[in-house]
């Protein structure tokens, strides 16, 4: 079948075919768009000339001889056989045409005309912003003329002259008809164009280097203030623990019991019958502790507390709970460093309970209770570092009237000027001595005359001998002493206790029928043991005499011409000072 083949040159895919009746450029109508354009074809008889698209004779037939209507204004057709002159300065195609006339734009055909070529707005120079695309109308319609039917076979194929669309000056877009589509610079590109000739275009505005790196330094700038202000941030949550206010935790409310051995509940126990004395003098004025023996008014204290009141002085009391009441001398003794004064008008009072110091072992826990250095309802613990400790106190009259013997408990727990009189009490709150001497690092062995502070060698009187003198004291005034009836040499520097030759105002020095001259004792023998302890000196053998109760039977051991004797003597009483 030849049906709808050219039997002329056959027009390749790229190649332009002429056609016949083609608008010259130049003719004064604007070019027509490729969906507009239709191929010219005979008219039908007794209907108007329209066009519906080609229709191709056979080879061998001759054209219709058919009129087309008449177009004002439009152009001659060319004749058939003239050579059409090739458009000034377009490049040409450099093949032969395509047979199957494939045209470039996928159009109806050879005979259809070429698409209108759109050129793109020039793209202005690099770094000029560009305003937004306007709406533009769509370009004029273009109507074309009726022209006859011509035979296709051509010796030669003229390209299409292409319409020229009017330049556009820089930068700025073809107007637009209103409500038309937009225009796009992209559907203008001319690919039959000289190379030199295209715009030049670019997806978007162009790139500006220099907010770029505005936007660096910005960014740097906003990251080195980050850094600085967490740094701050920082600095300040590690000083200040955050940002809100301090709240320290804390342990929450617990029942205020104490066990009843632990040094609060021993505390609790026995504070309510421990005094301050204030003693004030004709000459001198003193601090000093008491406790309560009794429910009449009783306080045991040391004698070298009230000593300053002995004559036309006066004794204030003040209570754990603060109440204040008089008080009056009831009896004293040097010679145990003891004294007895009584409060009267004072209700609820609580004796303190009184141990048995024999029953003390070393080691054993014990607490003090005073006021050292007015410093009242002071309370320390500590140990019993030892037991009869021999300790000399006072002696600042020189005659040794004032000198206190004591076979002492030694104490670890701190003891100051100020606890004289007080109390030390084992872990059942019991009294099981009385706070009476401390060692101080100055050589002071006393509380008094301002004796330096605590180094851990505090003695109190045992409360078994406390006891004793307390009762004499409270019953009688007085106190008594037990006494072996000789006089000693307090010079020996030998060990033991030595007799002496004669009693200090001249005297024997042994007293006829008395303790000792009955047990046969004579001047010069030295007393070694005392039951079966040692004794190291004279001032020993009066500690450990002064230990017992008048009556008591004791076992010495004595040196005599170099041979030792044992022999049993019972203890007399004097009457103290």
């Amino acid at each position: 079948m030849d049906d709808g083949k050219p039997t002329g040159p056959k027009a390749k895919w790229w190649s332009r075919p002429s056609v016949e009746g083609a608008i010259p450029q130049g003719s004064g109508v604007p070019p027509a768009r490729s969906d507009e354009m239709t191929a010219q074809q005979p008219p039908v008889a007794d209907e108007p000339s329209t066009v519906a698209g080609p229709a191709p004779a056979p080879a061998d037939a001759a054209p219709a001889p058919a009129d087309p209507a008449p177009v004002p204004n439009a152009p001659a057709p060319a004749p058939a056989d003239a050579a059409p002159t090739p458009h000034q300065g377009r490049p040409q195609p450099l093949h032969e045409p395509d047979a199957y006339s494939t045209p470039p734009y996928g159009g109806p055909g050879p005979w259809a005309l070429a698409p209108p070529v759109q050129r793109p707005t020039p793209t202005p120079a690099h770094g000029t912003p560009m305003p937004p695309p306007a709406h533009q109308a769509p370009p004029p319609q273009v109507h074309i003329p009726h022209q006859p039917h011509t035979q296709p076979h051509q010796p030669h194929h003229q390209p299409l002259p292409l319409p020229m669309t009017p330049p556009s000056s820089q930068g700025q877009a073809p107007a637009q008809a209103p409500g038309g589509p937009p225009s796009s610079q992209w559907l203008r590109y001319d690919p039959w164009n000289a190379p030199g000739q295209q715009p030049l275009t670019q997806y978007g505005e162009p790139r500006k280097r220099r907010g770029r790196r505005a936007g660096l330094v910005a960014a740097g700038a906003l990251a080195l203030a980050a850094c600085v202000l967490g740094g701050a941030v920082g600095a300040y949550i590690e000083r200040n623990g955050g940002f809100t206010s301090v709240e320290l935790p804390q342990a929450d409310a617990e029942a205020g019991g104490r066990a009843p051995d632990s040094v609060a509940g021993i505390a609790a126990s026995a504070l309510p019958s421990v005094v301050t004395l204030h003693v004030s003098g004709s000459d001198e004025q003193g601090t000093g502790t008491g406790f309560v023996l009794d429910r009449q008014g009783h306080i045991l204290t040391n004698n070298h507390v009230v000593q300053p009141a002995s004559s036309s002085g006066e004794i204030s009391v003040t209570f754990s709970g603060g109440q204040t009441a008089r008080a009056k001398l009831v009896g004293k003794d040097s010679g145990y460093d003891l004294a007895v004064v009584k409060v009267t008008g004072v209700s609820g009072l609580k004796p303190l309970p009184l141990g048995n110091s024999d029953s003390v072992q070393v080691g054993d826990p014990v607490v003090a209770i005073g006021a050292p250095f007015d410093l009242s309802n002071t309370v320390t613990s500590g140990i019993i570092s030892a037991k009869q400790r021999p300790i000399t106190a006072g002696g600042e009259k020189g005659d040794g009237s004032d000198i206190s013997y004591v076979d002492a408990l030694q104490t670890d727990a701190p003891i100051n000027p100020g606890n004289s009189g007080g109390p030390l009490v084992d872990t059942r709150a019991r009294v099981i001595g009385i706070n009476s001497a401390i060692r101080a690092a100055d050589s002071g062995t006393g509380l008094s005359g301002g004796q330096s502070g605590s180094i851990g060698l505090g003695f109190a009187i045992p409360i078994n001998q406390g006891k004793r003198v307390a009762e004499e004291l409270i019953n009688t005034g007085k106190a008594t002493h037990p006494v072996i009836g000789v006089s000693l040499d307090m010079e020996y520097a030998g060990d033991g206790a030595k007799v002496g030759d004669k009693a200090a105002d001249g005297g024997p020095a042994v007293t006829a029928g008395g303790p000792g001259a009955k047990a046969g004792i004579k001047p010069g023998d030295v007393i070694t043991e005392v039951n079966g302890q040692r004794v190291h000196s004279g001032e020993e053998l009066i500690v450990k005499i002064r230990a017992h109760r008048p009556g008591d039977q004791l076992e010495l051991t004595l040196a005599r011409a170099g041979k030792e004797r044992t022999m049993k003597l019972t203890l007399g009483s004097a009457d103290g000072t």
